[in-house]
């Protein structure tokens, strides 16, 4: 049916079968920045929002959505992840915080929506614990900067220039 891999010839919805193909090193890494008042990022610097460390809380729900992924989005590989690294680089001029996530392992299909998930969960988990002092807060600009590894080869997102973060 219109060459969609995740539907069959009956137009059902299927997981595709990667079980042919070849164990590769797989690398994504995904961005995403929310955007807050200089207020909130200022309470945030210096430790003073009421449900305490933002940044740890972000890099370690970052870290277990990823390997939640398959749990989230349908139809997913349940993948063997190697490695997660979650970076989050506030700034007060911009008012905002910029998300990073890397995810690295060695599989059969990719890592682009773990990359994602994890960008993504992050950028909800400062919102939940910043919403007291801004509930304005805008989750804007998540991406897939750049992958490797499988079939479809080395992808890097054209504007993605800032190979110093991850």
């Amino acid at each position: 049916m219109s060459g969609l891999s995740h539907i069959d010839e009956k137009g059902r919805a299927v997981m595709v079968d990667v079980s042919g193909k070849e164990e590769t090193v797989r690398e994504a890494r995904a961005r995403g920045e929310i955007r807050m008042s200089r207020e909130a990022v200022s309470a945030l610097l210096k430790g003073n929002v009421p449900k305490g460390d933002v940044l740890s809380a972000a890099r370690i729900a970052g870290i277990m959505a990823v390997k939640r992924t398959p749990d989230l989005i349908p139809l997913c590989h349940t993948l063997p992840i190697g490695q997660v690294q979650i970076d989050l680089k506030p700034s007060m001029e911009e008012g905002s915080i910029t998300a990073f996530c890397g995810v690295k392992l060695t599989g059969r299909t990719g890592a682009e929506m773990e990359a994602l998930t994890g960008v993504s969960v992050a950028l909800l988990t400062i919102y939940d614990m910043c919403k007291a002092i801004d509930k304005a807060m805008e989750i804007t600009g998540i991406c897939l900067l750049e992958k490797t590894g499988g079939k479809s080869g080395h992808y890097v997102r054209r504007e993605y220039e800032d190979k110093d973060t991850m």
